[in-house]
């Protein structure tokens, strides 16, 4: 099932941006890509989802579990035989008698809820942000559609008009920089990659 966009038409709208009816699907389109590239770069849905996922399970006695936090754990299955004798703590999963038993991972299947009930405010900004970037790129190609991406302004002059457009690898609006996808991933914990192993 594919998650809804991190922020909407009219928190656009509430930013100051006139989103023309006409534009409406084009504005939806660049929200969904916007909250895929924010999300990726944080490691999790960020708002809130049911997933189930397929862990390594060691001896330790926890498990970390991705996309924090986690609030429910409706099934876990090691091993292909369900589990009950967990307990779910700090968004990790507690066991007595460790995750194997064996000299090599067990496979642990965990069906959970997790993310945030309410998108955080700057989450949504972002996302507006980076979609406002590729709408007004995309009304500036007009019916061509040829300023979409690579040729940003980096320098204008009004008298007499003078551009100067960048040939960057750059490949649209909704790239974030390395900072900022640094910054999300600390915030939201990471993926399955971030999962400590031995």
């Amino acid at each position: 099932m594919a998650l809804q966009p991190l922020a909407t038409v009219a928190d656009l709208t509430a930013r100051g941006l006139t989103v023309d009816a006409a534009e409406t699907a084009i504005a939806d389109v660049y929200l969904d890509v916007a909250s895929t590239v924010v999300r990726d770069a944080a490691g999790c849905p960020i708002s809130q989802t049911t997933s189930t996922v397929t862990l390594e399970g060691e001896a330790s006695q926890w498990l970390a579990l991705p996309g924090l936090p986690v609030t429910d754990v409706a099934s876990v299955v090691l091993d292909g035989a369900t589990v009950t004798d967990w307990r779910l703590r700090s968004s990790r999963l507690w066991r007595a008698c460790g995750w194997s038993d064996r000299c090599e991972p067990s496979e642990v299947e965990v069906t959970y809820t997790h993310g945030l009930p309410t998108v955080p405010a700057d989450i949504v900004d972002l996302v507006c942000r980076l979609a406002a970037a590729t709408l007004v790129a995309y009304r500036a190609g007009g019916a061509t559609g040829e300023n979409l991406g690579s040729r940003p302004v980096i320098q204008e002059r009004i008298g007499d008009y003078s551009a100067t457009y960048s040939y960057s690898p750059l490949m649209s609006e909704q790239e974030l920089p390395d900072y900022e996808r640094t910054r999300l991933r600390a915030r939201f914990g990471g993926g399955i990659a971030v999962v400590k192993s031995r």
